[in-house]
């Protein structure tokens, strides 16, 4: 039967979410609340193919159109999302899905299509990009057997956290964690977040997404805002007070929430991605031992002539992140939401 790729619209968000949840290779940020949250926040205009097989789903491709003074037009396949891109049920879908947004790039005049895969079934024989990994682990066995699967040295910090007095909470309230997640952004040079993209988030996802905070003293030491989707947990956004690091409550933190997800029942903690091999966020999670996975985005070049390059480690940046990371905080707060949409 021929395949018909199509906008979704409004109308579509249950068969696409239920498509979504039953692929292998869905994520939380193919879903309709991933979608809704990033348009409240940001205003990007999603561009959803859905592909049909008689009347049914076979496939769909989450797209925004993003446009800037930076990067021009481009469609993406996620702003501000670590996995994206096309999920098919089989071949004939994805040539399908792979044609329409090729015609979809060239009549709304982007530069390029960047499409975020998790996984290399999601490919649809575009160019590949190698700048990315991401890192999970299997929750199975016992808390005991799970913390001795941790690296010595990792499994040392972890034990040395729990002798301290660390309580972890939820909650909805996500504006205690995004001011320190914002501090942490500051330190590491990289623009903010505005303060409603959390609170979005919470409100869209429901139960299938939360805030964990870590305190210690009756003070926050760290917190962490997590996705739950299917058997698996996401720790999204993270960030911890310096002045608490000697008490290792990042350490405490990811453990807690493994533990916490083991005994939930829970099959499946993803760490996240990190750029590959070069950046602080690497080590640290590579010292956990999970295990690590190249992401195999890819791009298709429209109008652009060569593949872009908006990665922090660009040295074009170096300068421009030196200087963001002198600035005061409430400088960077308010100017941050508006360069963070420059690069998603």
């Amino acid at each position: 039967m021929s395949i018909q790729v199509r906008a979704c619209a409004a109308s579509d968000h249950r068969v696409w979410d239920s498509f979504v949840r039953e692929h292998p290779n869905g994520s939380p940020f193919h879903l309709h609340a991933w979608r809704a949250g990033i348009q409240r926040t940001f205003g990007y205009r999603p561009c959803y193919l859905l592909a049909e097989r008689a009347g049914r789903v076979c496939g769909v491709l989450p797209l925004f159109l993003v446009s800037n003074p930076l990067m021009g037009r481009v469609l993406l396949s996620s702003p501000f999302a670590v996995y994206g891109g096309a999920l098919c049920d089989g071949e004939p879908a994805r040539l399908a899905l792979r044609d329409a947004v090729a015609e979809l790039g060239r009549s709304e005049g982007v530069q390029y299509v960047e499409l975020r895969n998790g996984w290399a079934e999601q490919c649809l024989g575009f160019e590949r990009v190698r700048r990315y990994v991401t890192f999970t682990q299997e929750l199975s066995g016992t808390e005991e057997t799970l913390l001795e699967g941790i690296p010595r040295k990792t499994r040392a910090a972890v034990r040395k956290a729990l002798k301290s007095d660390f309580t972890a909470r939820t909650t909805r309230d996500s504006l205690p964690f995004a001011r320190l997640y914002l501090a942490n952004l500051r330190r590491l040079g990289t623009p903010a977040f505005p303060l409603r993209h959390f609170s979005n988030l919470l409100e869209e996802f429901g139960e299938e997404a939360d805030v964990r905070e870590m305190m210690l003293d009756g003070q926050l030491a760290a917190a962490v805002f997590t996705f739950y989707f299917r058997d698996q947990v996401l720790p999204y956004y993270g960030a911890s007070e310096p002045a608490f690091h000697p008490r290792q409550p990042n350490n405490f933190m990811y453990w807690e929430l493994m533990r916490w997800g083991l005994a939930s029942g829970f099959r499946l903690f993803d760490f996240g991605r990190s750029k590959l091999q070069e950046s602080g966020s690497f080590d640290f999670k590579a010292h956990w031992g999970m295990t690590m996975r190249e992401l195999p985005y890819e791009i298709l070049l429209v109008r652009r002539g060569e593949l872009p390059n908006f990665s922090p480690n660009n040295p074009k940046f170096q300068l421009f992140l030196k200087t963001w990371r002198r600035l005061p905080l409430p400088v960077t707060n308010a100017l941050g939401p508006f360069l963070l949409k420059l690069v998603p």
